[in-house]
């Protein structure tokens, strides 16, 4: 199918690598509890010191991403490489990406790591995320955007989020998956059906992207919050042997060795070599930005006509490379 990414044989992980996995983030586990026990116990104090508590939170947070970004890369092997622009070290931004696995965030991650923000990051999660153990609990305690995609609901929890933003002139890389999902050949699917329907073009790889919420967003952060200087676009391409936009599980990232490492052809894969990790990085100054809704929904409608063609281009790159 033109434009699709396909489906991914299943990896078998030995019994070694699992107790592997295990023996990494074991002690990363213990330190997420005693993380997430820390951010909830500064709660009651955010309506007195709301910097104070806004700025602890973002060490802490810091330091539980930077310990499994070092598991992914330093332990694991995951090299991950960047094209396009570097954002500047310290500049607030809002982030836009797609979404194909969990390891998407790492790859968001080492960027945001060499700008000097990862502990700024603050992602638009899935409300249900909050019953997820160690996770949903961290991420509600602090203050992540937790979003239902149900519009009247979320514009309120929008609200609650950009008050900070706004009125105490945080610093924050504000991310966002705008398709919503992650990339499956179904969803694919789903999604030339409805620009058919709509007059909208199918950009290439990707489903069409969500605009109300970057709308509102943009609106929102260039009015009251001058520290937010740009909006930047990264693309996210993987390859696993021949395999295009093959991320690997979340399990996978934890607990296989040598992940981007060349190895012999895996009778179980298919698959002769390592993983490929890749962002590609557009900076757009937000003073650049239109005006109108409208204007914004199209702007980012472009945006992901253009990831689609950088895709197609990278995915013919690396199969030539692969021949």
């Amino acid at each position: 199918m033109a434009g699709a990414n396909t489906n991914h044989r299943p990896t078998v992980i030995t019994p070694g690598q699992h107790l592997r996995g295990i023996a990494l983030t074991a002690p990363w586990l213990v330190w997420l509890l005693i993380a997430d026990i820390l951010l909830s116990l500064m709660l009651p104090l955010k309506f007195l010191f709301p910097d104070t508590v806004y700025n602890i939170s973002s060490c802490i947070a810091e330091s539980v991403w930077a310990w499994i970004q070092h598991i992914f890369e330093t332990k694991n092997g995951a090299i991950i490489t960047f094209s396009g622009d570097l954002p500047p070290s310290g500049e607030s931004a809002i982030v836009l990406a797609n979404h194909v696995g969990w390891s998407d965030f790492y790859m968001i991650q080492a960027l945001a790591q060499r700008a000097g923000m990862l502990g700024r990051c603050r992602w638009f999660a899935k409300v249900q995320l909050r019953v997820v153990p160690f996770l949903g609990w961290g991420l509600w305690a602090m203050g992540m955007p937790m979003v239902s995609r149900n519009w009247v609901k979320d514009r309120v929890e929008l609200e609650r989020v950009f008050r900070g933003i706004v009125e105490r002139r945080w610093p924050t890389w504000l991310i966002s998956f705008s398709e919503a999902t992650r990339f499956t050949p179904k969803k694919y699917l789903e999604s030339r059906k409805w620009c058919v329907a709509n007059n909208r073009p199918q950009p290439l790889h990707l489903l069409y992207p969500r605009t109300k919420g970057f709308i509102t967003t943009v609106q929102h952060l260039r009015k009251g919050a001058p520290q937010v200087k740009a909006v930047y676009d990264l693309t996210i391409a993987y390859q696993r042997g021949a395999e295009w936009q093959a991320a690997p599980t979340m399990w996978e990232t934890l607990c296989v060795s040598g992940l981007s490492r060349s190895q012999r052809k895996n009778p179980a894969t298919g698959s002769g070599k390592g993983c490929r990790f890749h962002v590609h990085a557009r900076r757009f100054p937000i003073e650049e930005l239109p005006q109108t809704d409208e204007g914004l929904a199209q702007w980012l409608e472009q945006r992901w006509v253009e990831k689609g063609e950088w895709l197609d281009e990278k995915r013919v790159e690396w199969a030539a490379a692969e021949d």
